[in-house]
């Protein structure tokens, strides 16, 4: 009976934490948060841009990435039958759940089309999504932005400055959906774009440099 006992706790402490599940047709709140069946759930695992933020654009302007955002939501979830699995509650009440539609998971949906973050913060589901919308420059991530969280936590957006190349390195090393490429001063888009150097951008002082380093030329 003791090592009855003994399984039968261990199962328990091993077993995750469910609260309740979810199903039905869902309305959008903002980009991370739904009400499904009258409960109020919030997405785990992603973090999207707040309704009134904005973010930089591949251009280097403004663009109202937090209503895109929840308009991506919005597109995502459609009027179908939502399934969500609740994990806990957060400080607000609110259910903390991964949300399905058709076995599809809407939170990895998000962060793929560069709508939102994975919240390293909360869990590491999704880090992998996010590397590919990064890469692939798509969304939030096509120029600079603020992270939901420091947004909210009132951190006005700081300019970053354009680093400025070596003397006579004016060859721009872009990355953006269509690949690698390099811009050359007096082409069009060449005063518009920008190098962001934590993304893998960077100058280049011929053009002989950037095709060795797989960079194509732009066309225009």
């Amino acid at each position: 009976m003791r090592w009855n006992w003994c399984i039968a706790t261990l199962l328990l402490v091993a077993a995750p934490v469910m609260v309740h599940a979810l199903e039905g047709r869902a309305r959008v709140i903002d980009g991370d948060t739904l009400v499904v069946a009258g409960e109020t759930v919030r997405l785990h695992g992603i973090d999207a841009p707040e309704s009134k933020q904005s973010c930089e654009s591949a251009g280097g302007g403004r663009w109202a990435c937090g209503r895109w955002a929840s308009a991506e939501l919005v597109d995502i979830v459609g009027r179908s039958e939502l399934r969500c699995e609740g994990r806990e509650r957060d400080r607000y009440g609110r259910l903390v759940a991964k949300c399905y539609l058709r076995g599809a998971d809407i939170g990895e949906e998000m962060v793929l089309r560069g709508a939102a973050h994975a919240y390293r913060k909360y869990a590491l589901d999704y880090v992998d999504a996010e590397k590919a919308a990064f890469i692939a420059a798509r969304g939030l991530w096509q120029g600079d932005h603020l992270p939901p969280e420091a947004y909210r936590a009132g951190q006005a957006p700081q300019p970053q400055p354009q680093p400025k190349p070596a003397s006579g390195c004016a060859i721009k090393g872009n990355i953006s959906k269509s690949g690698h490429i390099y811009h050359m001063p007096g082409q069009r888009d060449y005063a518009a774009t920008r190098i962001t150097e934590a993304k893998g951008e960077r100058w280049f002082c011929s053009e002989a440099e950037a095709r060795a380093a797989g960079w194509r030329a732009a066309r225009r």
